[in-house]
């Protein structure tokens, strides 16, 4: 393995805090995103459903975790993901995500996550306005916009869009998943890296205007907003990468 890829396979654990993460979740033919996915990785799905997911996540303090939290970066990261599963080579079945894309307002952290991860970083604007409960985000070179919020002591109905039943159902895919994965075709393995956080209870926003053009772009026959969800003052741990050899089952 030469120097980059051990560099982008998460060689030591790192730590951040989440001022808040708003995940948008859409809804999707899950055989249609299948075909999006390395063959070691499957949709998740709900019925005939599977899910991709944009997260606006404002982080502060991201560091390796040994370093004190005043040596990390600050800045506001756009992720796109697919909900998917799999299966280790010891047989274990884990529920993650597959980054398609990733997008930050800081250049720095762009250059680094693009050195130390697979997560394909941009750099991007990102202009906003934020309250107590609500959010108003943008990015004209990330093609993107949400307007959204989280009304105290008001039940929020499930989004008319929704495919599920009820938040409980929604709630499983709200994310961030335990894992992360990666495939790594010259090793033909998947780099699994773990998320650890406590305290993370989701709550249901109220959404009154959300666009993506990267999830929008994808072919894919219909694209519907399934749920949204926000959580506020996480503490954050990635633990180091581990590279799992894939073979196919029989």
């Amino acid at each position: 393995m030469t120097l980059t890829e051990r560099l982008k396979s998460h060689p030591f654990a790192v730590a951040a805090h989440f001022r808040y993460s708003l995940v948008f979740t859409y809804a999707a033919p899950a055989v249609e995103l299948q075909a999006l996915l390395p063959a070691c990785l499957q949709a998740d799905s709900h019925g005939e459903h599977g899910f991709v997911a944009a997260a606006l996540v404002q982080t502060t303090g991201l560091r390796p975790a040994i370093f004190p939290s005043w040596m990390g970066q600050s800045f506001l990261l756009a992720g796109y993901r697919i909900f998917v599963r799999y299966t280790t080579s010891q047989g274990k079945r884990l529920r993650g995500l597959y980054i398609l894309q990733s997008q930050t307002d800081k250049v720095g952290m762009a250059v680094l996550g693009n050195l130390m991860t697979h997560y394909n970083y941009y750099s991007i604007d990102v202009s906003r306005q934020e309250q107590a409960d609500s959010w108003r985000l943008q990015s004209v070179q990330g093609g993107w916009q949400v307007h959204a919020s989280m009304p105290v002591d008001t039940a929020i109905p499930l989004l008319a869009t929704s495919v599920f039943d009820n938040w409980q159902q929604a709630r499983r895919f709200a994310g961030p998943l335990p894992f992360t994965f990666s495939y790594l075709p010259a090793q033909n393995s998947v780099l699994m890296v773990e998320g650890v956080r406590a305290d993370w209870v989701p709550q249901p926003l109220l959404v009154h205007a959300h666009h993506f053009e990267v999830v929008q772009r994808l072919p894919l026959s219909y694209c519907r907003l399934a749920n949204a969800f926000a959580v506020r003052n996480i503490d954050y741990k990635w633990k180091r990468g581990i590279i799992d050899p894939w073979q196919p089952i029989e």
